[in-house]
């Protein structure tokens, strides 16, 4: 038999001994980082397709909370985990799309630095305004705004988040200018958008839409064309009036770069049988979230090749910056 070249010869423990691991993985419960604070959505619907991982793996998925910097702390130390399959990050639009757009400093890299295991699914949001407000519609709330430059004020949950974004990106669209008023978390600052105190703010429609049913918000449109169940009726930016705020926030399961494909491929079946459970996909459906229950890692590498780079261009057009 001829002998290996003496490279392969090196190698080959180290291979056997990777097979060996994805094999017996997982040997011990797996951690799902949540970069954000428990209670919020992000942390509500990890704890949902975790605790169904749990069966196909064989072992229980532990949902740990690091939040900071909208996402990136979390991100941050994902990316500096041991690529074994025992660290899962909850990553998001904000953790590998806009956040190297735009902050300066990023000590992770979105793509050399983690491997994708599986999307989840996309949130569209919704523009709301507190019903003390004058005007019913988009384009009467536009019309105030140009009258009005710099006077209106919107809120949003922190720099660099989609409620961010999505208003710099409104601005631009309708050719209006809005005052910035950053809030630490989506309950604060629903409650000042319903006293009156800012006037406009991009939500989630599971967390605003409990407020239009009671009267105490107006639903101006959402951030997507196709229709949404939990919010009945809203029409979208675009057939309000402003077409051009063509964002809507994702979500994806990701894992420390060079972690054994074999086990990416074990993480990769358990979400998929995960996102097919009917208790998650009744979940999701209520919060106004699209699964992604087809697009395995390979499909979402794909897409985040694609979304990189057009992010860093609605960046650019929007004007936001962090800080």
């Amino acid at each position: 038999m001829r002998a290996l070249p003496r490279r392969a010869a090196l190698a080959a423990p180290f291979l056997l001994a990777r097979r060996a691991a994805a094999q017996g993985f997982p040997a011990r419960p797996v951690t799902w980082v949540v970069p954000f604070g428990p209670g919020g959505i992000t942390d509500t619907s990890s704890r949902v397709v975790a605790q169904r991982m749990g069966g196909p793996l064989g072992q229980p998925v532990v949902v740990e909370n690091r939040p900071g910097a909208g996402g990136i702390v979390g991100a941050e130390h994902v990316s500096r985990a041991a690529p074994d399959g025992y660290t899962l990050l909850y990553g998001s639009q904000n953790t590998h799309a806009v956040a190297p757009a735009m902050q300066t400093g990023l000590r992770y890299d979105p793509q050399r630095d983690f491997a994708p295991v599986h999307g989840l699914g996309h949130s569209p949001n919704l523009l709301v305004t507190g019903a003390v407000r004058p005007w019913r519609t988009l384009m009467e709330f536009v019309h105030q705004a140009r009258e009005r430059p710099d006077a209106l004020a919107y809120a949003s949950t922190g720099v660099g988040t989609s409620s961010h974004l999505l208003a710099t990106l409104l601005q631009s669209a309708a050719g209006i200018r809005m005052t910035h008023v950053p809030y630490a978390g989506p309950a604060t600052a629903l409650n000042d958008l319903i006293a009156g105190r800012v006037d406009v703010m991009f939500d989630f429609p599971l967390t605003s839409m409990p407020h239009v049913r009671e009267g105490r918000l107006r639903a101006l449109g959402l951030t997507t064309e196709t229709p949404v169940p939990i919010a009945p009726g809203v029409p979208s930016l675009a057939a309000a009036g402003v077409p051009g705020v063509e964002m809507v926030p994702w979500a994806g399961l990701f894992v420390p770069a060079r972690t054994p494909p074999a086990v990416v491929a074990r993480l990769e079946d358990a979400v998929k049988a995960a996102l097919k459970d009917p208790v998650v996909r009744e979940f999701f459906e209520g919060t106004g979230t699209v699964l992604w229950d087809d697009i395995g890692a390979e499909a979402f590498g794909r897409f985040l090749a694609e979304e990189i780079p057009r992010a860093r261009d609605l960046v650019i057009r929007s004007g936001a910056r962090a800080g």
